[in-house]
């Protein structure tokens, strides 16, 4: 288990890079974890805590990054922020031991429960793991690959428009997408595996997307895509090609 505890986006460095900061906790005890290693995937960059637990990354670019958290003796984590310009965010996570055991106490009151049989869709595999979780919620708007091979759509734009709260502007063969809910001119931000990219974005062809996610307003957004410009929604898209995650 891996939990992420929010604590508000507190202050604006100098720089125009964004840092993360905060501390690494066990999750049984709440007592800071020395030596823990954090990770930025996106750009390389790791540190490990300080006595008290504290960590510091810094030199993170506007953007969505991935953050790895391993200790010793303890399951790793992850989690994916997105940072603004010269934003500087404090997040304390929490792992858990590995192998935590119950209490006698606890085994005492555990219940044996009857077997259930349970029938679900396979997996898309652990690389969707994200998107599979955000579905769950209820928020946002959601497309797999088998509902965009029912609907043989051509373009991303024809795959979007039976979507509540989608727009279009077209001149041409070209339209462009926009959310009911955001100001006129406000184009939404487009995510490609993981990572804004509103030159491609629009254009990934839809034979190459295995799944679609779209959010029209802030509210909406979940907090990893929590940009400056989540008032003009988000457009998630994973692809064929993706990057697989690392093992964890």
């Amino acid at each position: 288990m891996f939990a992420l505890l929010a604590q508000p986006v507190v202050a604006q460095s100098g720089s125009q890079a964004a840092t993360l900061r905060g501390r690494i906790l066990d999750a049984v005890s709440g007592a800071p974890l020395v030596g823990a290693t954090v990770a930025a995937t996106t750009t390389g960059a790791s540190v490990q805590t300080d006595s008290a637990g504290r960590y510091r990354i810094e030199g993170l670019k506007v953007g969505i990054h991935r953050f790895l958290v391993s200790a010793a003796g303890y399951n790793r984590g992850s989690v994916t922020l997105a940072f603004a310009q010269r934003e500087v965010m404090e997040r304390d996570l929490e792992l858990d031991p590995v192998g935590r055991a119950l209490s006698a106490e606890d085994s005492a009151k555990a219940q044996v429960l009857p077997t259930v049989p349970v029938t679900a869709p396979m997996s898309a595999g652990r690389r969707f793991d994200d998107f599979e979780r955000r579905r769950t919620t209820g928020r946002g708007q959601y497309l797999t690959r088998t509902q965009l091979e029912e609907g043989h759509f051509s373009t991303l734009q024809d795959a979007m428009r039976p979507l509540r709260g989608v727009r279009y502007s077209c001149a041409g063969s070209t339209c462009l997408v926009s959310m009911a809910r955001a100001p006129l001119g406000c184009s939404p931000d487009y995510v490609v595996d993981e990572r804004v990219d509103n030159m491609f974005g629009p254009l990934v062809p839809v034979r190459d997307i295995q799944a679609i996610e779209v959010y029209t307003g802030a509210s909406d957004v979940p907090g990893e895509f929590a940009g400056t410009n989540a008032g003009c929604g988000v457009i998630v898209i994973w692809t064929t090609n993706g990057r697989a995650p690392k093992r964890k």
